[in-house]
């Protein structure tokens, strides 16, 4: 059973428009700068890269040429040859060049500056801060108090207003171990001169009511108050930074919200009878969809076939080629969802079986496989093309087991798929290490987008999908399936979905919670999502024609 991955680490009616609406696009291309900490021979050293990667695959989303580059090594006056330039201040302290803190307080080029260190440019004289921008930086407030077994939820600024959705920030205390998993510092501002500044967006303490701008703006100058980019959710401030991207580039874009739904899991052993009722009510509602199809199931260990290994070719798996054509005479289109969806007769991590492991990536070690390279992973990939040439089948895209590959893995992608249909893991290093404490250890960051990435940082073109899927806790059945995630918890993420302006309603679902064995409303719940996100005015599009 496929688990939910979420990134961190949606009134019944028939719609007419079906298919994409043309979104504004951006006249030109802009050159854009992201600059990061990367304090030399520190356990944090490449974490303000893995959020470089996180705002460059956002900015993937625009007509942009993004340069990435530690501030440390910013010389004077290249501010001047981009569009825009980002400063990500993810580590506390880290010494600023001059030449960008000059820079800064002169350029008219926009410049945007994120949570740490605007300290050593607002108290610094020299720079003239609040009468060039109008606005104070008076210090950090993070936790109001240590947290504790008898406080284990002490107050800070937690919860982000836009577009009249409360956004609040991750917070989890473990009292056995100490540990806070949590981002909650925030850089206090003031608007000390309204005719230069405004405060676009709040922060509040949800505790005490108190209250500070998120996002304050002068001019060319954008700061935000914490690093939106840390601990993201669907429901989380992460949604203001991508909406208001638009605003920072001036891309004048239209409001248009658009939907999409994928089956997930698709392989030999999908029933026909699951997918054909998904399929016809889809149909009935013309609503496109998608089929994330396994082409080759393969359970080497003999899981579900008494101990006896059992391997199935597309051209041996009848029901699984008469369900597909039945989907695609009504709407529906095919995408490559790996090639096994498992590797060799490794349980990773759960029992080796198609469907259930992953494939370009150890989960049981968290690293690469052994075989890791671009050449591996491209020969998978065209093994698993041919599967479907061979039976008849051109998939219109790519998605990744579990979304997890490495990163030869995800450059071995492009060259054989214009398209991916997923969100997925990056990292700081073509060979990863991560797991450890040393200095200059690797990072790994999950990310999904609310819009269409048009080239992420391993150069894939990304279709999102950004409110995940329906789960049932099923521990007795399968004990990789413990967890709940309802259609109205989809539902409440597509509302949220809508504070961007292109912003995507876009899930999977699994056809086996349609089998009656397994005692689930899956199918009432299926639809009553889809009639919610209708609802909520999305326009139902297919993934392999969007823009």
């Amino acid at each position: 059973m496929k688990r939910i991955l979420l990134a961190c680490l949606l009134s019944i009616g028939l719609l007419t428009a079906q298919w994409p609406a043309t979104a504004q696009a951006q006249t030109t291309t802009a050159n854009v700068l992201v600059l990061y900490d990367a304090p030399p021979n520190d356990p944090y050293t490449k974490l303000g890269f893995a959020y470089a990667i996180m705002l460059r695959n956002l900015l993937g989303h625009f007509n942009t040429n993004v340069t990435l580059a530690p501030v440390s090594s910013y010389t004077a006056g290249n501010v001047e040859n981009y569009q825009a330039t980002f400063y990500l201040g993810s580590y506390f302290d880290n010494a600023i060049p001059a030449a960008f803190l000059g820079d800064v307080a002169k350029t008219n080029k926009t410049v945007v500056w994120f949570k740490y260190n605007l300290w050593q440019l607002a108290w610094d004289s020299t720079y003239g801060f609040t009468t060039r921008y109008g606005f104070t930086f008076t210090g950090l407030r993070g936790l109001a108090t240590t947290p504790s077994s008898s406080n284990p939820t002490p107050d800070f600024f937690d919860t982000v207003t836009y577009k009249n959705q409360n956004m609040v920030k991750y917070y989890a205390f473990n009292a056995s171990t100490g540990v806070v998993s949590a981002d909650p510092d925030i850089g206090l501002t003031a608007v000390a001169d309204a005719t230069k500044a405004t405060s676009l967006v709040t922060i509040k303490d949800s505790q005490t009511g108190a209250q500070a701008p998120y996002v304050m703006r002068s001019g060319n100058f954008w700061y935000f108050a914490d690093m939106p980019l840390s601990y993201i959710g669907p429901r989380d401030r992460y949604l203001v930074l991508c909406d208001l991207l638009h605003d920072i580039l001036g891309t004048n874009q239209a409001v248009l919200h658009r939907a999409l739904v994928r089956f997930e899991d698709v392989n030999a052993f999908t029933t026909t009878a699951s997918m054909k009722t998904l399929t016809d009510y889809l149909y009935n509602k013309h609503i496109p969809f998608s089929i994330a199809t396994i082409p080759l199931y393969v359970d080497p260990l003999g899981a579900y076939n008494g101990g006896v290994p059992l391997t199935v070719h597309l051209s041996q798996a009848t029901g699984l080629k008469q369900l597909l054509n039945y989907a695609l005479a009504r709407g529906g289109k095919v995408l490559m969802h790996g090639y096994t969806h498992q590797y060799n007769s490794t349980p990773n991590i759960d029992n080796a079986v198609s469907g259930n492991d992953y494939e370009f990536w150890l989960a049981s070690q968290n690293r690469p496989v052994d075989e890791d390279s671009v050449q591996w992973a491209s020969g998978r990939l065209s093994a698993g093309l041919q599967e479907f040439k061979s039976n008849g089948y051109t998939p219109f895209a790519w998605e990744a087991p579990h979304y997890q590959s490495s990163p030869l893995a995800m450059k071995a992608v492009p060259p054989l798929f214009k398209t991916t249909y997923q969100r997925a893991v990056y990292y700081t290093s073509d060979t990863p290490v991560l797991n450890s404490t040393a200095a200059n250890h690797d990072y790994a960051v999950g990310q999904f987008f609310p819009y269409i990435i048009k080239s992420d940082y391993y150069g894939q073109r990304i279709i999102p999908e950004n409110l995940g899927n329906i789960e049932y806790n099923i521990c007795s059945i399968d004990p990789f399936s413990c967890m709940t995630y309802t259609w109205n918890d989809l539902y409440t993420n597509a509302q949220y979905a809508l504070v961007v302006r292109d912003g995507f309603a876009s899930f999977f679902f699994h056809p086996f919670w349609l089998e009656p064995d397994l005692g689930t409303p899956g199918f009432q719940d299926f639809k009553n999502l889809v009639q919610g996100i209708s609802g909520l005015g999305f326009t139902w599009v297919a993934a392999d024609t969007v823009q």
